[in-house]
């Protein structure tokens, strides 16, 4: 044993290379771990086709064990095969909720399904305050009782019921613990201000193929008809839209040509109209997306919203891409505070960016230089393989652990297009360790935390 473990593993990325070729697209990692959660929903078994082989994926599988779930691939592919059935405990570990925030998303089922749940606070990447209120107050709107006790959200209901539930943002994960719940909920419940993210429309389409009464997805505005039975389902996994803008980003940054497969170009409208915007030749087919770049780039302004807006998830990537422009760019960021937490790991590398309150200041163009930097969370570590692709010599990623959680198998896939990356430091992989502690959710288990 050299004691090495998955957290020393790095990329080493030589830059200088095109990118050219066909990335085909893995599953949503912002839907697969929703659709992992809803199978709680029923004692019924569900298949989930299209789960891309990511770390967050497999936190998410450990969590549903540790609630006495069943969850299992099928075959050697990306399968899983989730049975719920009866022994489901309400009780989410602290020891796996604190390394992945969408761990929170059980809690919607978990009360639609045994009327309780004690879900540890969150963690993951640290990118700002993701405000958890949205969900507990929406929960106590359907009927819940929640408290808030020793780092833990504790929520009780004897019987949820169709509320009217207005949002006062947009939130994803509000959204989706509010149309799982409310799936149980006796009549009628109305999410307005609803987040319209394609992942929010996969979530629905799951439900709806469990027996769920569900209108006006993809809108502001959800009916859910609570209270129907519902059953085990198969479903695909959508297509991710953030790996795809992130590999169509690096062959526009390395001059080359990439075509995206499997994603409904629709997803990433927004995204595409501003990469026309900068010079980036970009081709639309059914689910297939193809950018080549062949001169320079002219700078463009970016906010980042809720979907439809301007994804955050590639506004780290996009920055890189901007850096290289002839001109200077501004992006501001509206969604999460700490999203310009790698500008100083770019800034090694040369992007000369500046940063002031919610706002970057790109300067354009730069050359880019090849050294040491640190992933400090998933996207930011995407943007510092983009930019280690057009730096010159060698660029070394650090913490690429943050990586693994949303991009599946990220060197083969940049090795297929012609990339010179791989891996090294690396221990052997293993899968996250069921919680030895918080088998119950008893004050004394929870105190003890």
């Amino acid at each position: 044993m050299d004691g090495s473990s998955e957290h020393d593993a790095r990329l080493e990325v030589r830059g200088g290379r095109r990118l050219e070729g066909e990335v085909v697209l893995s599953g949503a990692k912002n839907s697969a771990l929703k659709l992992l959660a809803a199978s709680l929903l029923t004692t019924d078994p569900c298949v989930i086709r299209r789960v891309p082989r990511i770390t967050d994926v497999a936190t998410m599988v450990t969590m549903l064990r540790a609630l006495g779930a069943q969850a299992d691939p099928v075959g050697d592919g990306d399968v899983l095969r989730v049975h719920a059935g009866s022994g489901l405990s309400g009780c989410a570990p602290y020891e796996l909720v604190r390394t992945m925030r969408a761990s929170i998303i059980v809690m919607g089922p978990l009360v639609a399904r045994l009327g309780e749940a004690t879900i540890a606070m969150p963690g993951g990447c640290n990118i700002g305050p993701r405000r958890i209120d949205f969900h507990i107050r929406g929960l106590e709107k359907l009927g819940a009782h929640i408290d808030i006790d020793h780092g833990f959200i504790r929520v009780h209901s004897d019987g949820l019921k169709g509320a009217v539930v207005p949002l006062d943002y947009p939130s994803v994960g509000a959204t989706e613990n509010l149309l799982m719940a409310a799936t149980a909920a006796e009549g009628e419940t109305v999410i307005e201000n609803a987040a319209r993210e394609p992942e929010i429309m996969d979530l629905c389409a799951f439900l709806a193929g469990m027996g769920a009464e569900i209108e006006g997805a993809g809108t502001s505005t959800i009916h859910i008809a609570g209270g129907r039975p519902l059953h085990g389902v198969d479903h695909a996994v959508i297509a991710d839209r953030i790996e795809a803008g992130t590999y169509l980003l690096m062959g526009a940054a390395t001059s080359g040509r990439v075509t995206t497969i499997g994603l409904d170009p629709a997803h990433l409208e927004l995204f595409l109209t501003k990469l026309r915007a900068m010079g980036v030749q970009v081709e639309e087919g059914e689910e297939r997306i193809t950018v080549s770049r062949d001169g320079p780039l002219a700078p463009v302004d970016i906010s980042t919203l809720p979907h439809p807006g301007f994804a955050t998830d590639l506004q780290a990537q996009t920055m890189v891409l901007l850096s290289l422009a002839e001109g200077t760019s501004i992006i501001t960021e509206n969604v999460f505070e700490n999203r310009f937490v790698v500008v100083d790991e770019l800034n090694r590398l040369g992007a000369g960016i500046e940063t002031s309150g919610h706002h970057a200041v790109i300067a354009g163009p730069r050359s880019l230089s090849g050294t040491v930097v640190e992933a400090p969370d998933l996207r930011g570590g995407a943007a510092l393989v983009t930019a280690g692709l057009v730096a010159d010599g060698q660029t070394e990623v650090r913490s690429v652990y943050h990586i693994d959680r949303g991009y599946e198998d990220l060197t083969g896939k940049l090795r297929i297009l012609g990339a010179d990356v791989s891996r090294a430091g690396e221990g052997p992989r293993t899968e996250p360790e069921m919680p030895a502690s918080l088998k119950s959710c008893d004050d004394e288990a929870v105190r003890s935390a």
